[in-house]
């Protein structure tokens, strides 16, 4: 099965797109309808992620957001070789930290960035995938 491809292993490259809205269920039966979704979902503890499905290839996710009464937001993950030390280098040049870093188990490492236009960013370092 296609889980992962280079994308997740090419730093700068933009690897994840997720939705983050207060009824993740009503947005998995309309982004199915219109785009052919599939979702595979999967409980990380704090509530159900339904992992987005092209093919074989898993291309994002939806979730409930993390701060209740958080707009309902896409937001784009960027890969990056090393979360702590992107972060250290954005936050030089001018940016702010507005999450993390921190570790998604079984997954990486990382981070939500605000550059200094205000553009909310997160970058991630995948963990090594299983052969």
């Amino acid at each position: 099965m296609k889980e992962y491809n280079d994308v997740y292993t090419t730093p700068g490259a933009f690897s994840w797109n997720e939705l983050s809205c207060p009824d993740p269920k009503k947005a998995t039966e309309f982004y199915g309808t219109l785009f052919g979704w599939r979702f595979d979902t999967m409980n990380l503890g704090q509530g159900d992620y339904h992992v987005i499905k092209v093919g074989d290839a898993a291309v994002g996710g939806v979730c409930a957001p993390m701060q209740p009464g958080a707009p309902a937001m896409w937001g784009a993950y960027v890969t990056v070789e090393s979360c702590d030390a992107t972060v250290e280098k954005a936050k030089g040049l001018g940016a702010n930290l507005l999450a993390g870093p921190f570790d998604i188990p079984g997954v990486g490492r990382m981070a939500v960035i605000q550059d200094p236009q205000g553009a909310v960013l997160q970058v991630i370092n995948y963990f090594p995938r299983p052969e």
